[in-house]
This record gives C-alpha cells, structure tokens and sequence, in this order.
C-alpha cells in the first residue's frame, strides 16, 4: 500500500480535491444537469425515457425537450445511463433525494472516469516525455487547470466525452503498437460507439481517430478483421442511441436538439444552417479563443505550449502532430460555426471538451523541451498555475459563470467574471459547499483553506520535483503577472448588481 502511495499520491490529491468540494446551488436550475439528473430518475423509477415526473416534482428548465405530449432531455442519454444502475442499486435502500442523486451522478459520471482517465494518460504520455515529473505537471494542470476540472465536479458530459474519445485513441494507438492485445481494439469500438452516446459532437473526432490507427497498422494486412472488430463493438452503444431516439422522439434520427421533432426554447438557432451549424465566425473564433470572460487560452494558457509542441513533435511523430492539430482546429471550427456558440453559462468554451486529451502530447513535448532550462520551464509552470487559479478557485465558488446580466430591461455582457465573481466572493467569505462546513460549520471561505493549500501545495511539489524551487518561484511571479494583467480586463457595466444576484443564487 505504502508503494502504491508513493506512486499515485499525485492522482489520490486530485481525487481528494474533486470530492472535497460540491458546488451545487439549487437556486440556479442548472439546466445542464437538471435534465440529466431527471433521466436517471426516470429510468429507474419509471421505467421511462420520459422526465415528466421530475418536471412536475422539481421544475422545468430550458434544456427540456417536449414531444408526443411529454418531456425529456434534450441531451444525449449516455451520461445517464452510465449512472442508473449505480442509482438503482441505492434506490433499494429509499428514495435518493434530488441533491443526493446530483452528488451521485457527479461521483459516477465525472470524478471516476476522470481519474481513470488520468491513470491511463500518465503511461500514454512516456511517449512524450520520458521524465515522469514533467508527465505529472501536465497531469495536474490537465485535471486541475482545465474544463476537465469543471466538468468533472458537475453533472454535464463534456468531461465524459473526453474520457471516452481520449481513452478510444490511446487503446487502439495501443493495440497498434502491439503494447495491448485483442481486448483492448473491443474497448475502443465500444468507447468509438459510446461517443455520440454521451455527446454528440464526441462522434467528430472518431474518424480522424480511425485514421490515425489504420495508418498505424500499416503493413501488418489485419485491417479488414481489426476494422470489423471495432466496427462490431461500436455498434453496440450506436443501436442504444438510436433506439432512444425511437423511443423518445419517434425516430432514430431525432434527437432531443432537432426543431422539426421536438419543441425546444431555442429552435431559432438550433434550426440555422445544419443542425445549428450557421457558418463559420471570426468574432465566435475570438470569443472561443481569446474573449476575458470564455476564451479557452484566456482561462488556460498553458494550453499555448500545444503550438511550440506540435513544431517539436511533428519531427518524430507526425501521424500524431497531424491527429492531434486535425481535432484542435476541427472542434474551433465547429464552435465558430455553432449559432449558439457561447452555450450560455460555462467556464471555458464547454462545447469544445473533447478535444482537450489532444492537446496533452503537444504539451508535453513542450514542457519536456523546456525543463533542460529551469528558468524556461518556470515560465510554462506560470501558465499552468494561471489555468489552476481560473478553474480550481472558479470550482470552488461558484459555477458555471453566466455570460450575460439582465438589468433594468437592457441585456448587458458579464465581461471579467474570474474578478467579478470567483475572486471576489473568495474576498468577501463566499464559496461553494465543502467537506469542511459540512462537518463542522462556518462561513465557506475557511472551509477552503485545506482545499487551497491541497490544490496549490500539489501543484507547487510536482513542479519542483520536475525542475527544482526556483522554477517553482518563477512560476509564482509569472502566474502573479499575468492574474494582475487580467484585473485590467474591461468590467461588466453593473458589477455590483451581478455579484449581488450571484451571492442570492448562492444562498
């Protein structure tokens, strides 16, 4: 035990930093999750795709689909399913309540495929980079300073499509290498399958993966019995899909998303272009990308060692620098091209998740190069430390961030939301639920202190380990840079009246 310890200590404090928060605010209707929670409900204790009974008991929210006279999720069912049998063997013993079955559906579907998937990453990266240390520093940012925090502390399947397509890539790149056997090409067509299931635009990136492996296997002449293996296996979760589809909107085309078989709030979007896919938008493309308040180099900028990265690798892998660059720019292009493309409240352009696991090799090619200077690696570790701050204090406040305020009639942007409220309730003794108050009481900041100096304290260590306490000092100045040069972002018109509604939703 003490051995394992010693080598998964690492995975054991991000486990501990997932569980030891719960922000969770009933007042806000997370209609996310709502409509998730509510299928789980439903399909245990109704046996039924429908969620009217969750509606009438807990209420409506936007994210509702109504046809044939009920409601259902709008959402891909497989995130759900992941968890109702974990809830149906619970249900035995009573009824869950609602804040339970959120907790559970959390646990089932983003903490523990999460971690599992972090375990599978520290041995797919040796690829990469051969000390172990520089592997972890990328671990933790990935985990702590990234949507995958977000979204594996709430119930919305984003971090659990990332799990499924990146896990699908790494067995079957296994199985190519011959580093795994016939098992492991069954669990790729499965997880191939399990894409569209948890979330729809996951099915993008499936192709591209297919690629990769068949190119991969080259010269081996197994293609037709390797492609009719996973082809098989895939098969699986794509009749389930189809099936609820049948069963749920009258069709194994519709989906809870489709104006022409459901009736939906935002059918005027969701009806441009195809399937909400207007055309391409350079303002969407800056506000998916660089924006204050949702650009996903903005919140993580750790993630810009992808670009030196991809330079790096593609001279020894270029198969991989292809896959990994093909996915990055396919899901921006698919976000710039999205009529709803901000997707409401969110840290981070959520709808892009997925393709986050790619952008891990790149990275790590990077960081690899830059620890033979310890200067140079201090200043990556910076940015991570910048993306840690935005999504570990962001998870441990409040989320998810609302893009816009309505005032006094006039709808205005939340421009600088890491400041206006993250910061500023962790200022004023806000925070979300956590083990602390739980057990003992008091206001919800101090129930932080451990979470904070478990979240940084592991950081910290890993970056010394990878490149020494100067490195780490770096870091420090260069995260403190660049937070203070977010301060100057310009600032939502009424501020004060956000974080006051913010502080309402909270209590």
């Amino acid at each position: 035990m003490g051995s394992w310890l010693n080598r998964n200590a690492w995975l054991v404090a991000i486990a501990c930093a997932y569980l030891y928060i719960f922000p969770h605010f009933p007042k806000t209707r997370n209609a996310n999750e709502m409509p998730r929670v509510y299928l789980v409900k439903a399909m245990v204790d109704d046996h039924t795709f429908a969620i009217d009974r969750g509606v009438k008991r807990w209420g409506k929210t936007v994210d509702v689909a109504d046809a044939s006279g009920h409601s259902y999720s709008n959402k891909a069912p497989g995130s759900s399913m992941l968890v109702a049998p974990v809830y149906a063997v619970i249900s035995l013993f009573g009824d869950p309540s609602l804040d339970f079955t959120i907790w559970l559906c959390r646990l089932v579907a983003g903490v523990i495929p999460t971690l599992l998937f972090l375990r599978l990453l520290s041995g797919f990266l040796e690829r990469y980079a051969s000390d172990e240390w520089v592997r972890r520093s990328v671990l933790v940012a990935y985990a702590l300073g990234s949507m995958a925090m977000t979204f594996s502390v709430t119930f919305i399947a984003h971090q659990l499509s990332a799990v499924v397509v990146g896990s699908c890539w790494i067995l079957a790149l296994d199985y190519a290498d011959r580093k795994r056997g016939t098992r492991a090409l069954i669990a790729a067509g499965l997880l191939a399958g399990c894409a569209p299931l948890v979330d729809y635009q996951a099915a993008f990136a499936i192709p591209v993966i297919a690629v990769h492996v068949i190119v991969k296997l080259r010269g081996r002449g197994d293609h037709v019995r390797v492609i009719g293996i996973a082809a098989a296996a895939a098969a699986i979760p794509i009749a389930i899909l189809l099936a609820y589809h049948t069963a749920a909107f009258g069709s194994a085309l519709c989906t809870g998303y489709d104006p022409t078989c459901v009736s939906t709030p935002f059918a005027n979007l969701q009806s441009q272009g195809f399937l909400g896919l207007a055309g391409f938008r350079p303002s969407s493309l800056i506000g998916s990308t660089v924006a204050p308040d949702n650009g996903l180099f903005t919140l993580a900028p750790w993630l810009l060692l992808a670009i030196p990265g991809a330079w790096l690798l593609a001279k020894r892998d270029r198969a991989t620098t292809i896959t990994c660059c093909v996915i990055a720019l396919m899901y921006l292009w698919f976000v710039s091209s999205l009529a709803m493309w901000r997707a409401g409240w969110s840290v981070g352009p959520r709808y892009i998740t997925v393709m986050l696991p790619f952008l891990l090799p790149l990275v790590t090619t990077a960081l690899q190069a830059a620890s033979a200077r310890w200067w140079l690696f201090g200043i990556a570790a910076g940015t991570m430390l910048v993306g840690i701050a935005v999504y570990a204090l962001s998870s441990a406040t409040f989320i998810p961030w609302p893009d816009e305020l309505n005032y006094q009639g006039k709808v205005e942007l939340v421009r600088n939301p890491l400041f206006e409220i993250a910061f500023r309730l962790l200022a004023e003794g806000g925070g979300a639920p956590n083990v602390m108050t739980a057990l003992v009481g008091g206001p919800p900041v101090f129930g932080l202190v451990p979470y904070l100096m478990l979240v940084f304290g592991l950081a910290s260590w890993t970056f010394a380990r990878a490149a020494g306490w100067r490195a780490v000092a770096v870091a420090a100045a260069v995260a403190a840079v660049i937070l203070v040069g977010y301060s100057r972002f310009p600032s939502t018109t009424h501020a004060d009246e956000l974080f006051k509604r913010i502080v309402h939703l909270m209590t």
